[in-house]
């Protein structure tokens, strides 16, 4: 598995220690300069690049003529197609459109499942396939898992949910062994060490440490008990911190230990 933070303006260059690949939010693409050059620098200097479509920050996918415009631009990688929150018709009908829409060569598009019940959720995933997807995304924070694992502490929750269907998606061969899954987020960070010997599962990204840092918070040996409740944008464009560097970097390397990932 290959893991991307998402990181303040401040902190990107010093991401490179320990991202495996960049992970690009187009809002913020479009109102950072800084930001805008570092994935053009990152394209020049042949880093892996996973453009999102900056749902979660936003509540509703970015722009769509601007998000081809910056796809051109860049050519990552992979493009996480827009989808819509929780609601598995009008992301199918997305994800419909999207298959049709051509990208530069090299660019493989993902799509991610959405719904309000495992039913649904396996719904989306088959017509995903149907369509051509190469790549299918799983969501952190869907209710949902929430309805299918009532654990008392719900960011805890949250994370046993996803294990959940990911595990009964692979059992029953809807997820099948040569699928290929990219993990959006997480509640906690102590998550992944279940996807250990999951192949399919190629990439994650999280912001979950470097959010933990701001709030001043080291990852205890076994994760975290809740999730941090900064969001990125909040502190986008904040100056840089020694000491929150610090954190970023202990939080990064416990990351890894934790889930046992090199």
């Amino acid at each position: 598995m290959k893991v991307s933070h998402e990181v303040p303006l401040a902190y990107l260059k010093d991401s490179l220690i320990y991202n495996d690949y960049d992970y690009l939010l187009p809002h913020l693409y479009d109102q950072y300069e800084e930001y805008k050059e570092f994935f053009l620098n990152s394209k020049s200097s042949n880093r892996y690049i996973i453009m999102d479509n900056s749902l979660h920050e936003l509540g509703s996918a970015y722009d769509t003529s601007r998000m081809l415009e910056i796809i051109e631009e860049v050519i990552p990688n992979e493009f996480i197609i827009p989808d819509v929150w929780e609601n598995h018709t009008l992301s199918m009908r997305n994800a419909k459109h999207w298959s049709q829409i051509e990208l530069p060569k090299g660019v493989t598009k993902v799509a991610v499942v959405q719904g309000k019940s495992l039913d649904e959720i396996i719904e989306c995933y088959h017509v995903y396939k149907l369509l051509g997807y190469q790549k299918i995304a799983f969501s952190y924070g869907a209710s949902y898992y929430n309805d299918l694992f009532p654990h008392p502490n719900k960011d805890q929750g949250k994370i046993l949910g996803r294990i959940y269907v990911i595990s009964k998606l692979i059992s029953e061969n809807i997820i099948q062994s040569s699928d290929r899954i990219h993990l959006l987020g997480c509640s906690l960070p102590q998550e992944f060490i279940a996807y250990k010997n999951i192949p399919q599962i190629e990439t994650i990204d999280t912001s979950n440490p470097i959010m933990a840092a701001f709030e001043k918070t080291y990852y205890k040996p076994f994760g975290l008990e809740s999730k941090p409740k900064i969001k990125i944008d909040e502190v986008f464009n904040s100056s840089f911190d020694p000491q929150i560097q610090e954190i970023i970097l202990c939080n990064t390397i416990e990351f890894k230990l934790i889930n046992d990932l090199k």
